[in-house]
């Protein structure tokens, strides 16, 4: 995955531990894709404090996924609930060829709804 876009993900999940300072810094670098000189600048900081900051921001949060892995199980719960959908497919195929049970495609449906919920 780029370093952004993880950067962007962690942040996501992550970045209300980081002080304000190191939100702002991380926001300015990762979300304006402003340079480590325009943030110094606009600051009235040194180009290495910006950088200092913003350092010690990602070590917060990649420490945070490995400590916490919210990201890690939020995609193993995407791909399991992508799994129940294709047993859930084949089984509503099943009973649409073979079964054809009202009840079954009922249970079908349901469980669709709930699949569906859990994904948004």
């Amino acid at each position: 995955m780029e370093k952004n876009v993880r950067m962007a993900i962690l942040f996501d999940y992550y970045g209300a531990m980081l002080t304000e300072k190191q939100r702002e810094y991380f926001d300015l670098y990762y979300g304006e894709n402003l340079s480590l000189s325009e943030i110094a600048e606009n600051d009235g900081i040194s180009r290495q404090g910006v950088r200092d900051v913003i350092v010690r921001a990602e070590a917060i949060l990649e420490d945070s996924e490995e400590k916490l892995g919210m990201i890690r199980q939020h995609q193993e719960l995407e791909a399991g609930l992508a799994e129940i959908e294709t047993y859930l497919a084949e089984i509503a195929q099943l009973n649409s060829t073979r079964f054809k049970n009202g009840r079954l495609l009922e249970l079908c449906n349901l469980i669709d709804e709930k699949l569906q919920l859990m994904k948004d």
